[in-house]
């Protein structure tokens, strides 16, 4: 079908459990410092909704709590819709991006879109942390055929898959959600270029099992890779948008690792003043970590009518994603 209209982003929000770990607590597991996390990682605190530090599971139900990957995700997209000034009944399609679903069967996203009242169509994408970019490539080319509505979540427990006896990681990952309204608008669409990929050959540098102990992570190899194949899938999609780096206004990485952040912004030609992070105070959220971002960075003001955005990241997989956006509400139809 050919595209009539353009898409926007009218909405944003995230959501964090209530319970903080910070590197002292991450210390009584484990022989480690508070300089040494910080100096590899840029982390000083992440939110737990599962896992050793938290006393009280809150109930199983979406909209009973903030423990589960579908009530965060309910949380975040609750706001933003009402950002939006919407409701659950407004959206055509919702895609939850997660890699850390609360069960086999169903997709999380059939709770979440009952908690919200979604009466269109639901459906999970896991493509680890490049999650939320493969999303929201996704929903502007649902709006390109049709949508007026789509609403984009990405939520995390990751604490009920660390590995709490790795020492080598398991202090790089939190929990959260955070959520995008992208909107039917007149004329061109904010999806100005997008690269996303995935070399299946690297699936042994980062996984969990059914079952298992938790993750498991090949660290420096998962680091060298990360920053090649985010640079040149961030240069993928600045050409097809026909930019370049110093045209764009803000980069949302992943929040995987401050070292990767900034080499990645290096690379690029991107200014540290250019960059989203909230990494020291939620750590690696995986697909929850570039719409937390966002919403910050949002909510700050540090986005402006027509600003260009760099969305990139990388996952497991390993799985690469990039998205550049132009930033503004326009006139949803």
């Amino acid at each position: 079908m050919p595209s009539e209209h353009g898409c926007a982003i009218t909405g944003w929000a995230s959501a964090l459990p209530t319970t903080v770990v910070t590197n002292q607590d991450i210390m009584t597991l484990f022989d480690t410092s508070d300089e040494w996390i910080v100096e590899r990682t840029g982390i000083r605190q992440r939110r737990a909704a599962d896992g050793p530090f938290v006393a009280e599971r809150p109930p199983a139900s979406p909209d009973g709590g903030m423990g589960t990957t579908a009530q965060l995700a309910a949380q975040a997209g609750h706001a933003a819709l009402e950002r939006a000034g919407l409701t659950g009944a407004d959206i055509d399609l919702l895609v939850l991006c997660t890699t850390s679903p609360d069960q086999l069967v169903p997709a999380t996203s059939s709770p979440v879109a009952n908690a919200l009242g979604i009466r269109g169509g639901g459906m999970d994408i896991n493509a680890a942390c490049a999650g939320f970019t493969y999303g929201l490539v996704s929903a502007a080319g649902m709006v390109g055929v049709g949508a007026q509505r789509v609403l984009v979540i990405g939520a995390e427990t990751l604490s009920r898959i660390t590995n709490w006896s790795d020492r080598s990681n398991a202090f790089l990952f939190g929990d959260g959600a955070g959520a995008v309204v992208v909107e039917a608008v007149p004329g061109e669409s904010s999806l100005l270029g997008w690269d996303v990929g995935v070399d299946g050959s690297l699936q042994p540098l980062f996984y969990a099992d059914h079952g298992g102990t938790g993750m498991r992570m090949r660290g420096q190899e998962v680091f060298r890779k990360a920053i090649r194949m985010t640079v040149d899938s961030a240069t993928k999609s600045l050409e097809m948008a026909k930019v370049q780096a110093s045209d764009i206004a803000l980069f949302v990485p992943h929040q995987a690792n401050v070292r990767i952040m900034d080499a990645v912004a290096e690379r690029l030609g991107i200014p540290g003043d250019r960059v989203a992070s909230v990494i020291q105070q939620t750590g690696n959220t995986s697909s929850a970590s570039i719409p937390i971002a966002l919403s910050d960075a949002a909510d700050n003001g540090r986005l402006n009518e027509g600003d260009l955005i760099l969305f990139a990241g990388f996952g497991a997989g390993m799985t690469w994603a990039s998205a550049v956006w132009r930033w503004g509400s326009g006139t949803p139809r």
